[in-house]
């Protein structure tokens, strides 16, 4: 009996070494390509109440925030969620911010919806910016999708990047100024 315990010590240590590399070799991969050659600016945890949601960098070419031609924003879920829940905040945060939903936005707000995934606990998605240009969104498994409009872009980073976003200080910590 002690030599089977053993054993099954040693799967489920082993399968719980396997499944955490995945994760770990996944989380690296997200849009790894696409910000190899550029410079991180800062980094923050985002929790609400106790709940932690997602971890976010920014990077930029330059280093430096609003200074860029090409900035890519990271984030690493801590939890699960949907992708209609993605979406929904997202028309929430544009309308925190002041935009307009009108039918250019819920065209936009509607091919994020085909192409963001469900996202679980380890997951990314990195969103990448050439200045006057729009956003391509990747995963673990490649680009997802892209959005090309300057107007989309500007609002899609002003979500985490303005200085009225809703999480003020993710925000400084995002643009380095804490």
């Amino acid at each position: 009996m002690n030599q089977l315990v053993k054993v099954m010590t040693w799967v489920f240590a082993g399968a719980f070494f396997a499944t955490a590399m995945t994760t770990m070799a996944q989380a690296s991969e997200c849009g790894a390509g696409t910000i190899a050659d550029l410079n991180k600016v800062g980094e923050t945890r985002l929790r609400v109440m106790l709940f932690r949601v997602y971890d976010a960098a920014l990077y930029t070419d330059s280093g430096q925030y609003p200074e860029f031609e090409k900035l890519a924003l990271r984030i690493d879920y801590l939890r699960s969620i949907s992708s209609r829940q993605l979406v929904a905040a997202t028309e929430e945060e544009w309308e925190k911010l002041g935009y307009d939903i009108g039918s250019e936005a819920r065209t936009w707000l509607t091919e994020l919806g085909e192409f963001w995934p469900d996202v679980r606990q380890g997951d990314c998605l990195t969103a990448v910016h050439q200045a006057s240009e729009g956003v391509r969104f990747y995963n673990a498994d490649g680009i997802l999708g892209e959005i090309d409009s300057s107007t989309f872009a500007e609002r899609f980073v002003a979500i985490w990047l303005d200085a009225n976003s809703s999480f003020r200080r993710n925000r400084d910590q995002l643009v380095g100024e804490r």
